[in-house]
């Protein structure tokens, strides 16, 4: 019963961290300053979260659980019922989506901080590099590109998709940065299919 009291305050208290991250970002986080902001304490931060690097890595996940767009966007690609640059396109579709940029500016905040202290935010770093890789280089395998290029390529999509995510966050909505993601998707899948082993 205790565990279970413990997990249900844990998961309250993750709830008000949540809040407040997607508010105020985490650039000048302290755990007292989080602490009195969700009516807690640092001892009980540090009891359900850890350090302070722990708990806010934790509270990214926590706040992608809140963009339902954002939790297997790739998904996107897994269905062949849809030509490839569509299934590209939905992508980048709902990485764009104005409802999903507070996740995305927190996203980026911490992506930022983890950069700087890579070995406090290591698996993190790892989550990021290959989070999305796979599933692409898997949909352009599935196009028949053999397995060393698929991963070339699909490292570059995820690429594309982050530096135009970026660029959105630097520039706000913008039909130019939508088109370019069209055009370079279109140019991504033209190479694709070039490095397509044929049958």
């Amino acid at each position: 019963m205790a565990t279970r009291e413990s997990s249900d305050k844990r998961a309250e208290l993750l709830e008000r961290v949540v809040d407040h991250v997607l508010d105020h970002g985490v650039g000048q986080l302290t755990l007292r300053g989080l602490a009195t902001a969700v009516g807690s304490n640092n001892r009980m931060l540090l009891y359900y979260f850890g350090s302070r690097e722990e708990l806010v890595v934790t509270a990214l996940h926590g706040a992608e659980r809140r963009f339902p767009g954002i939790v297997g966007v790739v998904d996107h690609l897994a269905g062949p019922d849809l030509p490839l640059d569509q299934r590209l396109l939905a992508v980048w579709r709902t990485v764009s989506d104005p409802v999903n940029q507070p996740f995305n500016r927190l996203f980026f905040e911490v992506f930022g901080l983890a950069s700087f202290d890579r070995e406090r935010y290591a698996s993190l770093l790892g989550d990021i590099g290959s989070e999305w890789v796979g599933q692409v280089a898997a949909a352009y395998r599935a196009e028949g590109v053999e397995e060393a290029r698929a991963e070339s390529l699909a490292h570059e999509t995820v690429a594309l998709w982050r530096g135009l995510q970026a660029t959105l966050l630097s520039a706000g909505a913008s039909a130019a940065v939508d088109r370019a993601a069209v055009d370079a998707i279109a140019a991504l899948v033209a190479r694709v299919r070039a490095a397509a082993v044929p049958a």
